[in-house]
């Protein structure tokens, strides 16, 4: 089965190829390289494009009869989206409605949409069931929900076949440590805390410390990238039978930043700088998930819970990628 990677140069895109490799599936890259990186690809077919351009969308589709399209490319930072939100829009909701155009012309009906937790905003209760009522607070998360809407909609036509995933948080290296996280610039608080541990930065600030928490830290759900990624096949896989999955993708216990940083220098052995600052606008104190659903539907099961586990596959994938991938 040839399976279209939409953002597959990217983090979870590209270990979402290499998986996709090992499993017998056919992946084909398609990404315009403005976050993603060359050197991540690996062998996989690569297709140097944009998701705005429907002409190359619909000749790759057809050229490589594509029978799947998973779709990674989205822009992620919430509060660029806060700044920019038309960049965001134009992205992640116009560029899909393109990409899901050229599906419907050339006959291809199977999809898996990568969606966020984002799009519950500020839940009034942990942990968030896909129930959960939608609440985006930023235009990242707007622009998720936006999209769901639409493929539910594009469902009921008959012309559509998908999966949404709603992350948590994604972290870790996969594929054996060789696949890791290189966002430029990064905000992602593992990889953050390591590169700290690493000396690339002075120090980490925790944004509030006073939240109603056992440490007085926000507390987040960490997902390892290869169970993340597990949980994409099992659903592709169910779309032999569903015309629309919505499941939520998360370990279910959260940690808090301080752990995070704790483990840090656990795994690493390195001590660093650790500032305190007020909290930021919009940050909830708990997001955990429930991702009981996934697991009773899917026979999904995280195999690296552990936060130490997750950040080891990390710290070894940054030592051996001190400056990111060599594009």
């Amino acid at each position: 089965m040839r399976v279209l990677v939409c953002g597959g140069a990217g983090y979870i895109g590209s270990n979402m190829a290499a998986m996709l490799a090992a499993a017998g599936f056919e992946p084909v890259v398609f990404d315009n390289l403005s976050k993603g990186h060359k050197s991540a690809v690996g062998d996989n077919k690569f297709i140097k494009g944009d998701l705005a351009d429907y002409e190359l969308l619909l000749q790759t589709l057809r050229k490589y009869k594509i029978e799947v399209v998973m779709h990674f490319a989205a822009f992620i930072e919430v509060g660029e989206s806060v700044q920019e939100p038309l960049k965001y829009y134009h992205n992640n909701v116009s560029n899909t409605q393109n990409l899901l155009s050229a599906m419907e012309s050339a006959g291809v009906e199977k999809f898996v949409f990568s969606s966020t937790a984002a799009v519950y905003g500020i839940p009034t209760k942990v942990p968030i069931t896909e129930d959960a009522p939608k609440q985006p607070i930023n235009p990242y998360g707007e622009t998720k929900w936006a999209v769901e809407r639409m493929c539910h909609y594009q469902s009921r036509t008959g012309e559509l076949r998908y999966a949404t995933l709603r992350y948590f948080n994604a972290c870790g290296a996969g594929k054996t440590s060789k696949l890791g996280e290189d966002h430029r610039p990064e905000s992602h608080l593992i990889p953050r805390v390591i590169q700290a541990a690493m000396g690339k930065y002075g120090e980490i600030k925790i944004y509030g410390t006073d939240y109603p928490t056992p440490d007085g830290t926000c507390i987040r759900d960490y997902i390892h990238i290869d169970d993340l990624c597990r949980a994409h096949l099992l659903a592709l896989d169910k779309l032999d039978s569903k015309n629309e999955l919505v499941y939520n993708l998360g370990n279910g216990n959260g940690y808090s930043v301080r752990q995070v940083i704790e483990a840090v220098k656990r795994v690493s052995g390195k001590n660093f700088k650790v500032t305190e600052a007020e909290r930021r606008e919009g940050d909830a104190p708990v997001l955990t998930s429930d991702a009981s659903k996934a697991k009773k539907e899917l026979g999904w099961e995280p195999e690296l819970p552990e936060l130490e586990k997750i950040i080891e596959t990390a710290w070894k994938w940054h030592n051996d990628f001190p400056d990111g991938y060599p594009d």
